[in-house]
Parts: C-alpha cells; structure tokens; sequence
C-alpha cells in the first residue's frame, strides 16, 4: 500500500512489545521443533500427566534437559503444570496440533523451518554481501524436514484429496500408466503410488540423491518393480512422448531453469496426459500477501532457502512466494493451453495447477 506521509508515528510502546511476543514466540517455536524431532509431544500424549523425570525415562532422554524444555513449554502456554504433583499435561486440544498421529495438522513438523532458518544465518550473511547462493548439502536436516512436511501435505492427502484432482486418474492407474515426480525429493508420494497401483510404473528425479536413497532402499525391501528412482539434473529434461501422468510438489520455484523444465514436461506428456504441480498459495505481489497466514514464514523460507538454492544453481531466484500469477505465466509460456486452479479444504497454504496442452 502507498505511504501516508501525514499518518502519525506509530507507538513505540506497542511495536516492541510486540516484538518481544515474537521473539518469544520464535523461542518457543525452537523448542517446539526439538520436541518434535525427540518425540517428546508424541510421548506427552500418552502418558500426560507425567513428571520430567518419567517422561525423560520414557523417551531415554537426559532427565536436566528434558526439565528445561518442559519449562519452556510451560511458560509458552503448551503444556499445563501442577506444583503440587510436579507433574506435566499435554491438553489433547494441544496434542491435535503438535503429535505425529494429528498428520496432516502437525504444527510442529512447520516449526523446524524456524531453527533451521537460524542456523544459516552466517551462510546467508555472505550470500547478502556477494549476491552468491547456496547448495541442498548446505542446509543441516533439510531433507528430513522437507520429507516431514511433503508426507504431511502430500502423501496423506493423495489418495482422497490429490488424485480425485484429475478425473479418471485413479482408473488409469489402476489399469497401467506411465508416471514421473519432477523433483521427487524423499520419493514418499511415489513409495504410496508404487505400492497401491501395481500395473503402473513410477519414475523419480531429484538433484539430491541422499533425499531419496532412503524410500529407493524401501522399495528394494517391498520387492517393488515398478518404481525407480534416478539422480538428474532437471534442466535440461528431454523426454518427447514418455508419461501418462507427470506430478511436481513444492519443486519448480527451486529449479536452476524453471521455464526450461515446464517446457521438457509439457513435451514429456503423451497424447492425453496431464501435469499437475502443487505450489505455494499466494500472490506474485506483495501487497496481496499483507494478511497471507504464513506470509512472514513463507517469505523467511524463501529468503533463506528457495532463492539462494535457485541462485546457487545459476537460476532466477523464484522464491517461494513466487506467486499463482507468475505460475500460470510459466505454464502458459510453457505450452499449457489449459490450465485449472485447485484448492483442497485440508491445505490452505497450498494451491493445484492441473495443465494440459
């Protein structure tokens, strides 16, 4: 919005106790992330109320440390404390929003963005001074981070929520179909197609291979032949006339060509076929994200995360806030003449784009 050069001086009271809200507020969240990845909320929700040392036994933690993170969470209004009894309860309101078994509403799996956001603070740093960017193998647990949050908003949702997106899907699949994950990351989505629809073959491409190392080992397990996995490059992806189905999810923003890449895909499609990316919901202007829900999150992670990884790769810095307009300009550009927008009622942070040439 325009600057009112005549609007009086915001109160400097206020701003910074608002301000000391958020830094509590993103303190809290730090903890709230080492307690997810601990498996201390999953515990609380069995066995609260408990007392630091029964929890810390429970989960064959250090009892002094698992002390400090109660306290934290205490003063940060998750959990509920007793002086009496020296004890510590996770509300089940609370335990919906923070437990593994509360997928796909686990808020936690979110709040490791936060630390790991933090922790690249150095790197980053230089990335402001020199205009450089940065590599996957830079970022510490990223891949595990992103793999909790795709099996949240992907893999739970894909078989009542994603695949009814394109209608008759489901009965291709179930017949034998030909199917690529553009930047497939962990690969935990096409681990679910593999197993559910056998006549079908799956292929996956990441830059990384350790994202997807660990469900190609999985599927080596299950015995499954029709899933594959396979380390590329994506941007110079050339493969006329291959796929029935093509998926993206949260992946072309980051890519070094984005445009070069939705070409290849358009390509790869057969006669018939579709493409479906999911991307982040929001606008390619700022001022129609002033009251996104997780605009300074979203942002944050696209400072810290998607723009250095494009820049780093000789891209054009998207950034995840690359926004739903300057997304159907790439399809277009692309070769999708038609192109529907989706959105599910369990994802609001998260929108569809089903194209067809």
């Amino acid at each position: 919005m325009p600057f009112d050069t005549h609007t009086a001086q915001r109160d400097p009271a206020a701003f910074a106790d608002r301000l000391g809200e958020q830094i509590n507020g993103a303190a809290v969240v730090t903890m709230i992330s080492l307690g997810h990845r601990l498996g201390l909320f999953d515990r609380l929700a069995i066995t609260s109320p408990c007392t630091s040392q029964s929890l810390a036994e429970a989960c064959d933690l250090n009892e002094r440390y698992v002390s400090e993170w109660l306290a934290v969470m205490v003063t940060g209004d998750v959990l509920d404390y007793d002086a009496s009894s020296a004890t510590y309860r996770l509300d089940p309101g609370h335990a919906a929003c923070l437990t593994r078994s509360a997928s796909p509403d686990n808020l936690a799996v979110v709040a490791q963005y936060i630390p790991l956001i933090a922790g690249m603070e150095e790197r980053l740093l230089q990335c402001f001074r020199t205009g450089t960017g940065l590599a996957y193998p830079d970022y510490p647990c990223f891949h595990q981070v992103m793999a909790d949050d795709s099996y949240q908003t992907v893999v739970t949702a894909l078989f009542d929520h994603i695949l009814p997106l394109i209608p008759g899907l489901t009965d291709r699949l179930n017949e034998g179909i030909d199917v690529l994950d553009a930047g497939c990351g962990a690969g935990k989505a096409l681990l679910a197609l593999a197993q559910a629809f056998p006549r079908s073959r799956f292929v996956g491409y990441d830059l990384c291979l350790e994202a997807f190392e660990p469900t190609r080992a999985r599927a080596e397990e299950l015995g499954l032949d029709n899933l594959h996995f396979e380390q590329r490059d994506l941007r110079a992806f050339d493969e006329p006339g291959r796929y029935d189905w093509i998926a993206s999810f949260d992946a072309i923003h980051d890519q070094a060509a984005p445009d070069a890449l939705l070409a290849g895909i358009a390509r790869a499609l057969k006669p018939g076929g579709v493409y479906l990316m999911q991307d982040i919901a929001g606008s390619s202007y700022l001022e129609n994200n002033l009251v996104h829900p997780l605009g300074p999150l979203l942002y944050s992670i696209s400072c810290a995360h998607c723009t250095p990884i494009s820049i780093g790769q000789g891209g054009p810095g998207l950034g995840t806030m690359w926004g739903e307009e300057t997304a159907r300009h790439y399809l277009h550009q692309a070769g999708f003449d038609d192109i529907q927008v989706q959105r599910l009622d369990h994802d609001p942070f998260n929108v569809y784009f089903v194209a067809r040439r």
